[in-house]
């Protein structure tokens, strides 16, 4: 197991004092712009074969604005294309709620460095599920915030459509006060009058999965009384994770195709694999896809209305053992995505609440809610702690 900070790099940078998260530190997926520091993105050649930035990237210039220190610059699956944290090149990161299991990905060493306790937020990045699953693997609250909402000037991109920037706290009155600075938005506001359970989602996952947070739903129909199971795709979730896995990769190839072209770099060969799939997609795979979005983000528009948020469970499973044979890493991906492939499709905001265990391993509860109704989701984790 290694530490979460990439390997050979030493970055702190104080905050600016007097501001909303004074006191607090922060570190950063290696995705995102520290000026005067390479940018790696998790690919030892990225960092070599691009200029070092000058500038910070906009999440990162707003925490040090409010106050935060920069403690690091930290691991990340290789140009984010991972969801179980394992980078080939530079280590796995350290899940100390399950040691020997993997950290979750691709925000791997943003989630092992809050979860140690080496700083208490951190910055991530959300495409296919990296800021949720690593949440709920190392029992954390991480935030997929609306797509679109965020500046993501500075941060390295994976598939457009679908990127957002995320983050990570142990606790919620942490989690609260940095949404706040990085969302714009006072926490402040009514909490969700309706509840939609999403119950293909929750039968989606281990039966053991969804018994170990069937407690916190109970607590959550406590704080909204007037809830109701909806199924949350009648397509079929599998058949939305397929299109996501279409479109997804379809765009990473975009975005990297000019500089493996270019450069011929190094990958791991899942990533390298995944890369030479994408470019092969046909076009005709590419127009199903994008009418299957079309499809789950009217799906998700009715179930979600202002005032109401939807429950699922945030991963199917606990973390997986690190190191595992390619095989069964594929279908681990496989089942991983079929719970997250919403988020890329449809956009909408997303927390994970830690506070239940499996087998002595972390796993989260999800809320989505309307687009734009972030802070109402932050409200609900502050009011959900309490109960």
């Amino acid at each position: 197991m290694s530490s979460p900070f990439v390997p050979g790099t030493a970055v702190r940078l104080p905050g600016t004092p007097g501001g909303p998260l004074t006191g607090l530190t922060f570190a950063a997926k290696d995705l995102f712009d520290v000026a005067g520091h390479p940018t790696g993105g998790g690919n030892p050649d990225w960092a070599r074969q691009n200029p070092i930035p000058t500038r910070h990237a906009w999440a990162v210039q707003a925490m040090l604005d409010a106050g935060a220190t920069l403690v690091g610059k930290t691991i990340t699956d290789e140009v984010s294309l991972g969801i179980l944290g394992e980078n080939a090149f530079e280590g796995t990161p350290l899940n100390p709620a399950a040691p020997g299991h993997v950290p979750g990905g691709s925000s791997s060493g943003s989630a092992s460095a809050v979860a140690q306790g080496i700083c208490d937020t951190a910055l991530g990045t959300d495409t296919g599920g990296s800021v949720r699953v690593p949440a709920s693997f190392c029992g954390l609250y991480g935030i997929r915030p609306t797509h679109g909402r965020l500046d993501l000037t500075g941060m390295l991109p994976q598939a457009p459509s679908s990127d957002t920037t995320g983050w990570f706290a142990r606790d919620a009155a942490t989690f609260a006060r940095v949404s706040a600075v990085l969302l714009e938005e006072a926490i402040e506001g009514p909490l969700p009058a309706r509840l939609v359970i999403a119950i293909d989602a929750f039968g989606f996952a281990d039966l053991a999965a969804a018994e170990a947070i069937t407690p916190i739903l109970n607590r959550l129909k406590r704080l909204v009384p007037d809830w109701q199971e909806e199924v949350m795709a009648p397509q079929g979730l599998t058949t939305w994770s397929r299109a996501q896995r279409t479109l997804q990769p379809v765009e990473a190839w975009e975005t990297f195709r000019t500089w493996v072209e270019r450069d011929n770099p190094r990958f791991a060969f899942s990533v390298a694999r995944g890369l030479v799939m994408a470019a092969m997609t046909p076009e005709a795979d590419r127009g199903w896809a994008a009418l299957v979005r079309r499809e789950a983000r009217g799906r998700l528009r009715h179930l979600l209305p202002p005032g109401t948020i939807l429950a699922m469970p945030t991963a199917p499973f606990a973390a997986p053992k690190t190191a595992l044979p390619l095989p069964e890493i594929d279908g681990i991906r496989a089942a991983i995505n079929v719970l997250c492939a919403h988020g890329g499709l449809a956009g909408h905001p997303q927390i994970s609440i830690p506070g239940a265990t499996l087998d002595g391993r972390p796993i989260g509860l999800s809320l989505l809610a309307a687009r734009g109704a972030d802070a109402m989701l932050v409200r609900t984790a502050l009011a959900l702690e309490s109960i």
